[in-house]
């Protein structure tokens, strides 16, 4: 699977673990954050994955910033983004089988590395139920045309 992968500074030293993660796992990943420790601003780097996967550039796409929330919310801005942010495995899984979520948030000051990388399996390895879910991401889009 390619993802894309995104984290303002708070999110830097985890960004830098979780890339050597994925690429154990036989993913591809495309970097779209900071790689400076500098202070930085969240929202263009959730927006950068979003647009990514909306594009159909990279298949999931990861953020990582101090909560997590900040920079879901900037994902969560363009168009086809469904990113959520997950702090334990079940809410990953369950917003995969029930939302199809294409993005995936976590806060590095909220979860510690081997927690982030539960969650990151347990997201990537779970599909999309569809069926009275897909009616429910529908309407989700619907609202977007709005």
């Amino acid at each position: 699977m390619k993802i894309g992968i995104g984290n303002d500074h708070s999110g830097l030293q985890m960004k830098q673990e979780i890339v050597g993660f994925l690429q154990e796992k036989g993913h591809e990943v495309v970097n779209y954050g900071t790689d400076e420790s500098e202070r930085c601003d969240y929202p263009i780097y959730g927006e950068r994955v979003g647009r990514a996967v909306a594009a159909g550039d990279v298949d999931r796409g990861i953020l990582i910033c101090g909560t997590g929330l900040g920079i879901s919310l900037a994902a969560n801005k363009v168009r086809g983004i469904r990113a959520v942010v997950c702090s334990e495995p079940c809410t990953a899984r369950l917003s995969r089988q029930h939302n199809d979520a294409n993005v995936l948030a976590f806060g590095a000051r909220i979860v510690g590395i081997e927690m982030a990388k539960m969650i990151i399996e347990t997201w990537l390895d779970t599909e999309f139920e569809g069926g009275r879910h897909k009616r429910r991401v529908d309407m989700i889009a619907e609202i977007e045309d709005r």
